[in-house]
């Protein structure tokens, strides 16, 4: 069963928030209820909401229970608006025709007066930067960018994958451990340390055995994505396949930067480069340290940001911008919900099931 971070109060009104903030990733869903001065009525933590894995009324199940959730905490009425302002930024809202379907059932939800839905790497630039001109790339299951400039223009990339032309992310690095692993062990490709590396993680013989448990069922399919950390560390060690991985990982996401970089006609402009999701944020020196030694040669006045706040801190920032907000209060709201999440993930290790 999945689990649900939250708290039930049993008090209920019908006041309303300010900001119902979502952000709803491929593996967990953030949501908080925040109000004008920033501050942190309810927050719940739930499994992810991507409607291109689970589709869309698994993804509405899994909003409307932390909705719920996170209403019943604040001692807010779930039957009506719980907030003047709905900001959804979530994965998957990839496409322009994806985005206008998402706000149609979320508005038909009714939980907030006014609703805007798009993409979660928005959520995370705003979370890393508020200058006029800004790009984002996020680096977690998948890779995406997104960028906007002080004259108004927007760059996205449809990130769907090799569909798009896209390579890179926690996906695809574990994907490629495998890969490397598996031929190194057949014959098929050069020798490298991430063979045993692989087959110990799992506590397996070989790596043909990983393959066949995962194939069998026998080892979840979900837990690939452990083999991210052990990619990284047997490139640090040295490790030529390992390292080649890495370096193109790197590449990458300085190569999506660049590019919308230039496509705002910001390459002569101090904008920053905000870094983010799990692969960025764990700041691998290998990798963190290539991105940026490729990010300053081909655009030396972008200013990098790393930035490890959840993305559901910029979606809350996103939705009280839209207020006219003071900017005063944003310190205020980081602080509050950075202090909440860590108060309700740990105390969910008992967790509240669905």
């Amino acid at each position: 069963m999945a689990h649900l971070t939250g708290r039930m109060t049993g008090r209920v009104t019908r006041r309303r928030a300010a900001v119902l903030a979502v952000d709803g990733g491929n593996s967990k869903t953030d949501v908080a209820l925040v109000g004008d001065d920033g501050s942190v009525l309810g927050y719940a933590r739930g499994p992810g909401s991507c409607h291109q894995t689970i589709g869309v009324p698994a993804t509405l199940d899994v909003l409307t229970r932390l909705v719920r959730l996170a209403a019943a905490q604040a001692g807010l009425a779930a039957s009506g608006p719980v907030a003047r302002c709905g900001a959804f930024y979530l994965a998957g809202a990839d496409l322009p025709v994806e985005v206008t379907m998402l706000a149609e059932h979320l508005r038909a939800a009714g939980w907030t007066e006014e609703v805007t839905v798009d993409n979660d790497t928005f959520a995370l630039l705003r979370a890393g930067s508020e200058r006029p001109d800004r790009v984002a790339v996020v680096c977690g299951a998948g890779i995406n960018c997104v960028g906007l400039s002080a004259s108004g223009a927007v760059v996205r990339f449809p990130s769907l994958g090799r569909l798009s032309g896209d390579w890179g992310g926690g996906a695809q690095l574990a994907a490629e451990a495998l890969w490397l692993a598996i031929r190194a062990e057949d014959g098929r490709g050069e020798a490298t340390a991430l063979r045993p590396a692989v087959a110990a993680h799992f506590g397996l013989s070989s790596v043909t055995a990983v393959a066949a448990a995962i194939h069998l069922g026998q080892l979840p399919g979900e837990r690939l994505h452990e083999l991210v950390p052990v990619l990284f560390r047997v490139a640090e060690e040295g490790d030529d396949a390992a390292r080649a991985v890495v370096l193109r990982m790197a590449r990458e996401v300085a190569l999506m930067a660049t590019v919308a970089l230039r496509r705002l006609g910001l390459m002569g402009t101090a904008a920053d480069v905000v870094l983010g999701g799990g692969v960025l944020a764990a700041r691998n020196p290998l990798l963190l340290g290539t991105v940026l030694e490729e990010l300053a040669a081909a655009a030396p006045y972008a200013r990098p940001v790393v930035v490890d706040q959840p993305p559901v801190v910029g979606a809350a920032l996103l939705g009280l911008d839209g207020l006219h907000a003071p900017h005063r209060v944003e310190d205020h709201l980081r602080d509050a919900l950075l202090r909440t999440m860590g108060e309700r993930v740990a105390a969910a290790r008992v967790g509240a099931r669905w």
